[in-house]
């Protein structure tokens, strides 16, 4: 298999250039859950070069429904080299590389990254990664989701704290929601990893209403 026939529909999309030049790109996913999984499938099979996967938690029987790159098999394994070691088996031209620990232990390795993506659960690991990420000039892109709704936001020079930063911890979750989600997230990466333009420090809010409508809502975020 060639570069060219495994990347065919993306060509044909944007055009070789634009193709290779994604292989010179480097991301970091912090968190490799639901929207770890979906960022890691979408993003994992795109022609990025190097991708790395931050998460020191193990997969669980709950977790399987709704983080699909898990399957019975993978029950106790460490998700990040879990959901590496597919994306290496489903793309043979990508760097997938895990790292088994905390946010707070990964970002004291100086690494560089053109964007960092938020696949966590809670809202301070998120702080965390917004400081850090205006430190080092370093884009990243939000996202969380609960039950029937999501949102996504492009971080560059928008204020995080405008969140209320509470260790708050989410109930019923969707499987669906998560993966559409997740793709939303993984759709802004891409565009911004080849060139593309992309809206920045807008918060899109996505929910489901009582009748079954998604509706789709959209904030400008303040500045730092």
């Amino acid at each position: 298999m060639t570069f060219n026939e495994y990347f065919n529909r993306q060509i044909q999309l944007w055009g070789e250039a634009t193709q290779k030049s994604l292989q010179a790109k480097k991301i970091a996913i912090i968190g490799s859950g639901g929207l770890g999984c979906t960022l890691a499938m979408a993003l994992g099979t795109s022609g990025i070069g190097e991708i790395h996967m931050v998460d020191f938690d193990t997969v669980s029987s709950h977790n399987i429904h709704r983080q699909i790159a898990f399957t019975l098999e993978d029950e106790g394994k460490n998700k990040a080299k879990a959901v590496a070691e597919l994306i290496k088996h489903k793309n043979p031209f990508v760097k997938a590389i895990a790292f088994d620990m905390a946010f707070d232990d990964f970002k004291e390795m100086g690494n560089r990254y053109d964007l960092i993506l938020d696949a966590t659960d809670n809202l301070p690991v998120r702080g965390e990664i917004d400081k850090y990420a205006k430190e080092t000039a370093i884009p990243w892109i939000y996202a969380s989701v609960e039950e029937f709704n999501g949102q996504v936001c492009f971080f560059e020079e928008a204020n995080f704290q405008v969140f209320n930063i509470s260790d708050h911890k989410p109930g019923g979750i969707a499987a669906p929601i998560v993966m559409h989600i997740g793709s939303l997230q993984a759709n802004l990466a891409l565009r911004y990893l080849a060139g593309l333009s992309v809206v920045k420090d807008k918060l899109y809010y996505l929910y489901f209403d009582d009748e079954g409508e998604l509706i789709t809502q959209k904030f400008g975020m303040p500045k730092a």
